[in-house]
């Protein structure tokens, strides 16, 4: 048998669905094209560009800070919008943001990942920490209320930690790397709870418009499995461990339920991202108004913020005062005489003021 009749056995060579000239290397996710790897770089990063021009996210001359913790959404996000920044001249000053939560074995290690990155990309970093802005570690905090409601404590912690970071850098925006799978996540969870203040904004592209610092999420519409695989294919330098203390977090099982979806229909994350940017919330429903903690001067729709509340807990020793509806609170606050009863003298939330 000659090479002739090998080939029309086997039958046609498959080439990229795209150029149509180099043989595929990958079947998108998003889209199930067979595409080779320079087509795949260059419908990524375009993408990303579009969605960043349509949406208007950055203007000439802004200082922006890309929230880094070391992952791959971060990482990725970190070296295209420095590509893109240089390739279509956005006129950007970029800056890598990290969180320290002091969660040994795993944060000391991605921060140190992001510390390559710094050189890699020529960004500078900065670093803020919880024990630094409020006195505890999440190590600490784990070691005194236990694995069950830990996530709550570190979410709260960490947004107002980023917002005190960019306050620092003097940024006009915070870029963060979440993707669509994570708004679907979100919008799920939201519906599961019932919170409709934050269903209402979750799918916003941009939020905190009326905060210190807008954030916006260039990612919006892009899929977990794309940013790994062009985090592979480029061999970016990347941390891949989960968190130790968050294997039972709430979060885990809508991601679990996504997924899921993905395999039977992959087109399900946009479909369901594109469903939350659609609801329209009754005129009826009463919306909580945003405000200022009295205490710190964070955004809050409470008197004291919720930063605030957890840490009362955790220095009065009654670390579950702030979880769930907020017992023993007076609107969002203590009384006069809870107060004057703590046994451990309280830190402010944060150590700048807003």
């Amino acid at each position: 048998m000659d090479e002739a009749e090998l080939k029309s056995k086997k039958g046609p060579l498959r080439l990229c669905s795209i150029c149509n000239q180099r043989k595929p290397a990958l079947k998108r996710p998003k889209t199930l094209e067979q595409i080779c790897k320079e087509c795949f770089y260059a419908v990524f990063e375009e993408e990303i560009h579009q969605v960043i021009v349509d949406n208007q996210l950055f203007k000439p001359g802004e200082r922006i800070a890309i929230g880094a913790s070391g992952g791959k959404d971060s990482t990725v996000l970190a070296y295209v919008m420095s590509e893109l920044n240089r390739r279509h001249n956005y006129g950007l000053d970029l800056f890598l943001l990290s969180v320290d939560e002091g969660i040994t074995g795993y944060r000391d290690d991605s921060l140190e990942t992001v510390k390559r990155n710094e050189i890699q990309y020529g960004l500078p970093l900065k670093v803020v920490s919880y024990k630094d802005l409020y006195g505890w570690t999440m190590d600490e905090i784990v070691k005194m209320i236990g694995l069950k409601n830990n996530c709550t404590f570190c979410g709260v912690f960490r947004r107002q930690a980023l917002d005190r970071g960019a306050a620092l850098l003097k940024v006009d925006k915070l870029a963060t790397g979440h993707n669509a799978d994570d708004i679907a996540e979100t919008i799920l969870l939201n519906i599961l709870r019932g919170d409709i203040a934050r269903l209402s904004r979750c799918t916003s592209i941009t939020t905190g418009e009326d905060g210190p610092i807008p954030r916006c999420k260039p990612f919006k519409y892009t899929y977990e499995k794309e940013i790994v695989m062009y985090a592979y294919f480029k061999r970016l330098d990347y941390f891949s461990t989960e968190c130790i203390y968050s294997p039972n977090a709430y979060r885990g099982f809508a991601r679990e339920f996504i997924k899921d979806l993905e395999r039977i229909r992959p087109r399900a994350i946009l479909d369901i991202v594109k469903s939350g940017e659609n609801f329209r919330i009754s005129t009826s429903t009463k919306m909580p108004e945003q405000g200022t903690c009295e205490r710190c001067g964070y955004i809050s729709s409470q008197k004291w913020c919720k930063a605030c509340v957890l840490l009362e807990g955790l220095n009065r020793g009654l670390p579950k005062l702030g979880i769930g509806r907020t017992r023993g609170l007076n609107n969002g606050h203590l009384g006069v005489e809870q107060t004057t009863k703590m046994s451990v003298q309280s830190k402010q939330c944060g150590t700048l003021d807003f």
